[in-house]
């Protein structure tokens, strides 16, 4: 059996898909699994043993030159090599417009994915021929996923025991163990303090806080800070600074070589955002914070992690910007992170 997933954005969603690979490979061992992935998350999938072949689209550069000769070259092309490969289902659990689109191109006959409740988009139900609908118990983004691949093989996945990892080099296992080894012996501890979202992140004092909690608690113990862009940089270095004593800033690393960081280092602290889901994914304990955000949609699970949920009645309001932002920020204690990181490695 030949399937195709096309999960193409973003990076908090396509790691929280990763369990349907480890799903379809128990219920159909012989399977082949391609993947639909936007260009920048194609590291990501690269070298996971389950997967056969990786597809990547640029749907951001297709939408502003529509009709570019490169354009038309790429979907032409992406067209004829997912219908070469002839596969018996598709599953679509993006759920908008362009994965549809990529859907209609493979050709295949059988394509599932959600019913209008659980969609982004609505126009998406023009190019599925099943449409799944979610039961109240798929709370979380990953039993959605799960759900809709589950259909044709009748396999209640929630008894299952499903594994994810994420493939790194030897070479960025080395460069993660040499920065270790420039840490003193204690515990090491990774903040990351940036977001897409600005009602997603926290406020500095409160890291710088949590910096100081967590080095007078753990002896010998190192914080580093991760950034992704500039701006957070920035913010991480002075962060970094007001903590002091063994807080480093990091440098920048390739997606694969933070991953090798991610893998090694004892704990992950941050909010709804790439690294915390990055961590879960290679089984490093994390604790996270959730504001405008659903810890209980979104979050890690198990017992290696430890979801903050903000305790104001508006939380989880999935709100980009907000006038009460500052007092959301505030309602995120230091306390209550600091008791997280205590119950999984104190």
């Amino acid at each position: 059996m030949k399937i195709l997933i096309v999960k193409v954005s973003a990076l908090g969603d396509i790691l929280h898909a990763l369990p349907v690979l480890s799903y379809l490979h128990q219920v159909v061992p012989e399977v082949e699994i391609d993947w639909v992935v936007e260009e920048p998350f194609r590291e990501v999938l690269e070298g996971n043993p389950f997967i056969s072949r990786i597809h990547t689209v640029r749907t951001r550069v297709w939408r502003k030159h529509p009709l570019a000769g490169a354009t038309r070259r790429e979907i032409r092309v992406l067209k004829q090599t997912l219908r070469e490969r002839n596969y018996d289902l598709v599953f679509d659990i993006q759920g908008n417009l362009k994965s549809g689109l990529v859907c209609w191109l493979s050709g295949v006959a059988d394509r599932i994915g959600f019913e209008r409740d659980g969609l982004q988009e609505s126009v998406n139900l023009l190019f599925t021929t099943r449409q799944v609908p979610l039961r109240p118990q798929d709370r979380h983004i990953t039993d959605q996923y799960l759900r809709v691949v589950s259909v044709p093989f009748g396999r209640n996945f929630n008894d299952m025991e499903l594994h994810t990892d994420i493939s790194t080099a030897p070479a960025d296992d080395a460069a993660a163990e040499v920065l270790l080894s420039t840490l003193s012996d204690g515990l090491v501890f990774l903040f990351h303090c940036g977001t897409t979202w600005q009602t997603k992140l926290w406020h500095e004092a409160g890291w710088v806080g949590l910096g100081r909690a967590v080095l007078d608690r753990f002896a010998e113990s190192s914080v580093l800070l991760s950034w992704g862009n500039d701006t957070e940089k920035a913010t991480a270095a002075a962060i970094a600074a007001a903590i002091g004593g063994r807080a480093r800033l990091l440098d920048r690393y390739s997606l694969k070589g933070f991953t090798a960081l991610l893998k090694k280092v004892d704990l992950v602290v941050g909010g709804d955002t790439g690294p915390i889901h990055i961590a879960a994914a290679v089984n490093t304990p994390t604790v996270s914070f959730y504001r405008a955000s659903d810890g209980r949609r979104s979050g890690p699970r198990g017992d290696r992690h430890v979801i903050v949920q903000s305790p104001l009645h508006c939380t989880a309001c999935f709100r980009t910007s907000c006038d009460r932002d500052a007092e959301c920020r505030q309602s995120i204690a230091v306390e209550a992170l600091m008791r997280g990181i205590e119950r999984l490695v104190g």
